[in-house]
């Protein structure tokens, strides 16, 4: 089944393989769980309600993550995921301005500060691509829990 972004990229589909060539990229040197909480922070900070839906139902579904709890106050958390997911958001808020050295007082080496950029500004791209052009999130994302549905549909409404 195509879904409503693989449609959107109808005409660009050079483009739609560069963005997976990027991004699989970025994920390579990244643990898949930093990535996603990453992207998630990005996703909810963009108002980006498809890359939300996307990437909380992976942590749910992959790590079984409490993401209406991440979303809401992210307790239950390591120091490094907040942390993680902060910059994630600083990235999307104001890049000029951004603070790594909690992440570099937790241990965290250059490296992995500059994958949580990269996939926080890969994000942007992605998300903003997708709002912009109006692309809903697909209809079956309408059967996550009322509970993940409360919290990661932060902008644009699922399809109908």
């Amino acid at each position: 089944m195509t879904t409503n972004f693989e449609r959107a990229f109808s005409g660009h589909e050079d483009v739609y393989a560069a963005w997976v060539q990027l991004n699989t990229a970025i994920k390579s040197h990244m643990d898949l769980r930093r990535y996603e909480l990453a992207t998630l922070a990005a996703a909810q900070r963009l108002k980006s309600s498809y890359c939300s839906l996307a990437h909380g139902k992976v942590l749910v579904e992959k790590f079984d993550e409490p993401v209406a709890q991440i979303v809401r106050d992210r307790s239950g958390l390591s120091d490094i995921d907040r942390a993680v997911m902060d910059l994630a958001e600083q990235v999307v808020d104001d890049a000029t301005n951004v603070d790594t050295q909690p992440l570099r007082n937790l241990g965290l080496t250059d490296a992995e500060i500059m994958d949580v950029v990269l996939a926080a500004s890969a994000r942007c791209f992605f998300s903003k691509t997708l709002d912009g052009v109006g692309v809903l999130p697909d209809a079956d994302y309408a059967q996550l829990p009322a509970e993940l549905l409360d919290v990661l549909v932060v902008g644009k409404p699922i399809a109908t």
